[in-house]
């Protein structure tokens, strides 16, 4: 009886085991998704960042009206009154 504990004992450790391998393999899979659709959206954030910086080389009065209108607009969302 005793040996019959220690195998009953040894499947159970085992289909742990396989339940534990079988959760880290699928939190893996799930953080290499996550991974790669971070640099995905980072490589999107570079062209971006690139794109308007290219534009403020070009247009470099337009850039600095707009900024100038984006912070009078913000001013006076944001200004007590």
């Amino acid at each position: 009886m005793a040996g019959k504990t220690k195998s009953e004992s040894a499947d159970t450790t085992d289909k742990l085991a396989g339940k534990a391998h079988e959760a880290v393999d699928s939190a893996a899979e799930k953080v290499s998704d996550a991974e790669e659709k971070l640099r995905e959206v980072a490589a999107q954030g570079q062209d971006v960042l690139t794109a308007v910086s290219n534009y403020i080389k070009e247009n470099p009065l337009t850039a600095l009206g707009l900024a100038f209108a984006a912070g009078t607009v913000f001013s006076s969302l944001t200004r007590r009154r």
